[in-house]
């Protein structure tokens, strides 16, 4: 009998031991640490893809990546066919947290996420960007849990129904996969340059 009290008091210290080690700080600062670098070298990857995706897309003379479009207002196009600018993402500090900013890194990948399913039913060439931005969506969840944060991400429901209701031609189409695209690099700069510095954070 007690052989079996002093292994189950073992068995007991084991599991309670392994159950300290993983949820320790430092193992929580290298799971974030890690779930970063790999939400980041996708970010890159989307990145480098986004000329291709969108000469691929669009074809309106005029709407050009690179260099940007000059030749339209493309806020006002923006403003008339309801797409919404991404959330503001900034740089840390006590009023804009590490929660907040994984929060709006959701946010603004569920929009661009939406806005691309609409409009992939309408064009071709999307489909690859959707999938990459579905795999974005998983990252970042992954470093929320690794670094054990609670907000949640705030979105606009409308804004798929919006757009798709504001396309009666290729013309409409066109003009937004390009704004779409291009406001998508954008995001993707500020998540680049935000995730650099929240490499350095300590959950």
């Amino acid at each position: 009998m007690n052989t079996f009290f002093a292994l189950l008091h073992y068995f007991l210290f084991a599991v309670l031991v392994q159950s300290a080690s993983i949820s320790s700080p430092t193992n929580l600062s290298l799971m974030f640490r890690e779930a970063v670098e790999q939400t980041k070298m996708l970010v890159e990857k989307i990145l480098k893809d986004l000329p291709t995706v969108h000469a691929a897309a669009v074809t309106i003379e005029g709407l050009t990546l690179n260099p940007p479009s000059q030749t339209i207002n493309l806020e006002m196009m923006a403003m008339s066919l309801g797409i919404p600018a991404a959330p503001v993402i900034k740089p840390l500090s006590e009023r804009f947290t590490l929660d907040i900013c994984v929060s709006r890194m959701l946010a603004g990948t569920r929009l661009y996420q939406g806005l691309l399913g609409v409009l992939s039913d309408k064009v071709d060439g999307l489909d690859d960007l959707k999938v990459d931005l579905r795999d974005l969506l998983l990252r970042i969840s992954k470093m929320k849990e690794a670094a054990q944060l609670e907000g949640g991400d705030s979105l606009d429901q409308n804004s798929r129904l919006d757009l798709a209701s504001r396309l009666p031609g290729n013309y409409e189409v066109q003009v937004a996969v390009h704004l779409t695209v291009s406001q998508l690099r954008s995001f993707c700069h500020d998540l680049i340059r935000s995730l650099r510095t929240i490499a350095t954070y300590r959950p």
